[in-house]
């Protein structure tokens, strides 16, 4: 049986940075499966790692006919996932009233609908001491206004994730949220968003949101938190009443 390991949104940014690291660390896989939509920067990463096994699957998640043929491509090569990691996200942000529908929803579908999905379509091919790792965001943790619809859907992802490591507790595989603050890649660019000064000071390198997440999956730990600052912000949202931050983060934000 081929051991794998599939990463999404590996084309850049946090999801190719899991690539690279899991390239490095772990020689026992047969193949690397890397799934994005864009087919050139996939290439580039394959010929970067020209000494691995790499499989590119140019795939649109947030589109049934692409979530459809990873499934049969699952069935087709029925492999051993070792390590699910499922980066792909997308985000933008100002007042819920100035964005589009579209985009709304679209934000939704890659962040809340194609998580989902990929999960469920991999769980018959993870086996004990199969590693999950989720890319969630510091921003479950509260909602934000200006951020809102971004914020409440890694809050699903964080939910989800948790409820997932519950039921696959018995079965010896581990679900590790990744929960960071805001992180130097190209993901505020292509959202158009702006980063405020005070996120600005919190800015994390991928490289080492990647090596903690790794090493927390592999210590079978649930949630891999980056960083003295979101650490408080999830004891601050456990303690203040919610009026109080919504009205904090809306003068943040805002």
């Amino acid at each position: 049986m081929k051991h794998i390991a599939l990463i999404t949104g590996a084309s850049s940014g946090i999801g190719k940075e899991f690539v690279l690291q899991i390239a490095a660390a772990y020689s026992s896989l047969d193949e690397i499966w890397v799934l994005a939509r864009r087919l050139s920067e996939l290439q580039k990463l394959k010929a970067e790692l020209s000494k691995k096994q790499i499989r590119i699957l140019p795939l649109d998640l947030s589109q049934d006919m692409d979530l459809e043929a990873l499934e049969k491509y699952l069935k087709d090569e029925q492999p051993c996932i070792r390590l699910l990691v499922n980066s792909a996200g997308c985000g933008k942000s100002g007042p819920i009233a100035e964005q589009g529908w579209r985009d709304a929803c679209r934000m939704l579908d890659v962040n809340c609908r194609a998580l989902t999905a990929v999960t469920m379509i991999c769980l018959p091919y993870l086996r004990k001491k199969s590693r999950v790792i989720q890319m969630d965001s510091g921003a479950a943790f509260l909602p934000q206004p200006g951020f809102a619809i971004y914020a409440a859907s890694k809050s699903y992802v964080f939910s989800f994730d948790q409820a997932l490591g519950a039921e696959l507790k018995g079965r010896g595989i581990t679900v590790t949220s990744v929960s960071p603050g805001p992180v130097d890649t190209e993901f505020f660019h292509r959202g158009g968003i702006t980063i405020s000064p005070w996120k600005k000071i919190f800015l994390a390198k991928p490289e080492k949101i990647v090596r903690k997440a790794l090493f927390d999956a592999e210590a079978g730990k649930n949630l891999s938190i980056y960083g003295c600052s979101i650490q408080l912000v999830r004891l601050t949202a456990k303690l203040l009443p919610q009026k109080l931050l919504l009205g904090i983060m809306r003068r943040m934000l805002l």
